[in-house]
């Protein structure tokens, strides 16, 4: 299984390649593989140099403009291992963490299908109003939800935000309030992170996080 890894200032875009261009899964800091599988990691990045360093499962890497380099790995136990950029390339170096979760292979496909899969349309009338206040907002410029006119590729891509256990590259836990401060002032949380402040009424926050809790 090849994935392709790209490096940002402060975050990892991860593209799992396949020869069916509907099957080409694009997700951002959480890396789930299947276990006793081999695994490549083509690396890459778009702006500084970073390295890529899993403790328990492989040595550091680094990732270059302009130029291609290789992890060949693989897991044998199930597991959620911590990774690190292992080389300083910024402000925010040591806020850009990821996970690599590895799991049996059933668990693996069942994941990687639900991925695939667009975002539902949402049901609940709060939910259906933080839809149209994510429609409206500047988030569309830089985020995509797929199954609607957002596709934005700048910053991670959100279809399946909720189901991932961090944001900002393994900076917050995934939850409502961190949701919510991340949207409204991410440079509190991580100065000279791309993502900008959001001014935005307090109702339409609450409408708009519950909309992204529910991007599963």
């Amino acid at each position: 299984m090849t994935l392709q890894v790209t490096g940002h200032q402060w975050w990892w875009e991860i593209t799992y390649q396949d020869p069916s261009p509907e099957r080409v899964l694009r997700t951002a800091n959480e890396i789930h593989i299947p276990t006793g599988r081999p695994v490549r990691l083509v690396l890459n990045s778009t702006d500084v140099i970073h390295s890529m360093w899993v403790p328990n499962l492989f040595g550091k890497r680094d990732l270059l403009p302009g130029l291609q380099t290789v992890i060949d790995f693989q897991a044998d136990k199930p597991g959620v291992y911590r990774g690190q950029c292992a080389e300083f390339c910024g402000l925010q170096h040591a806020r850009m963490g990821f996970l690599v979760v590895a799991e049996p292979p059933e668990a693996f496909d069942a994941w990687r299908l639900a991925q695939l899969r667009a975002a539902e349309a949402p049901k609940e009338p709060e939910r259906q109003r933080g839809e149209q206040v994510f429609l409206r907002s500047s988030c569309i410029m830089c985020h995509q939800v797929r199954g609607t006119p957002s596709a934005g590729r700048v910053g991670p891509e959100l279809t399946h935000l909720a189901t991932r256990q961090f944001i900002a590259a393994g900076t917050l836990p995934m939850n409502r309030g961190n949701l919510a401060g991340w949207i409204t002032d991410p440079q509190s949380i991580k100065p000279g992170a791309n993502m900008p402040m959001t001014q935005i009424p307090p109702r339409d926050l609450q409408d708009l996080v519950s909309y992204l809790e529910g991007l599963r």
